[in-house]
């Protein structure tokens, strides 16, 4: 296993003891019993070398995101830490991100620490899966660009604990403006539909103070 591989697989295990912490009722004798080995463990992560999201060096000037097979952790630290899609966040949302022809998908089902009103996820949450999966587009068509406008509008209660489906395609691309539309479905019912405007922009400008000095 790989050094990627054990910080995605331990990101997963931090995600799922946080969505089990906010859905359980502990006792007092239970949450006791977590302070001493969760200060044990906090010493062991804040004792290691700070990382630095800094990109491998590359050629800025033909810079293309690149959309990832599924069996893949990711190809590089833009997505990795991702709040939504990133493998290595244990505070993120834990998508899975695939491509169907020219369409972007997100695969998620959010768990408890995601919850708004009872039962149903947190708008802003959902906003944060279209907006990722509106990015994913740009990849598809090789272009680095970021959000001017996000327009969201929710037609019912998105669920916790279902599986959600997110898709995102480009309607309309007009010299360095994109604009892409989404919809979020939980099975078979419609939950938001989204449109948005993205900015193209230089990849070795944006970049830049990401990639190591020589």
């Amino acid at each position: 296993m790989t050094n990627d591989e054990r910080r995605a697989e331990v990101a997963a295990r931090l995600r799922t003891l946080g969505h089990d912490f906010v859905a359980r009722t502990l006792s007092d004798e239970q949450l006791d019993a977590l302070l001493a080995p969760l200060g044990q463990l906090t010493e062991i992560v804040e004792s290691a070398a700070p990382r630095e999201r800094a990109l491998p060096k590359i050629d800025l000037a033909n810079f293309k995101m690149a959309v990832p097979r599924e069996d893949q952790v990711e190809r590089h630290q833009l997505f990795a830490d991702s709040f939504v899609s990133g493998v290595t966040n244990p505070l993120g949302l834990g998508a899975s991100l695939r491509r169907e022809g020219d369409v972007a998908v997100m695969d998620v089902t959010l768990g408890r620490a995601f919850e708004g009103a009872p039962g149903r996820a947190h708008g802003g949450v959902v906003a944060a899966l279209i907006d990722e999966t509106m990015g994913l587009v740009l990849a598809i068509h090789g272009v680095l660009a970021f959000t001017g406008q996000l327009d969201i509008t929710y037609l019912a209660p998105t669920p916790i604990g279902e599986a959600l489906s997110a898709r995102a395609w480009l309607s309309r691309h007009t010299h360095r403006k994109l604009f892409v539309e989404a919809s979020v479905r939980a099975k078979d019912v419609e939950v938001a539909t989204a449109t948005a405007l993205f900015i193209a922009v230089d990849p070795a400008k944006f970049l830049k103070h990401l990639v190591p000095e020589s």
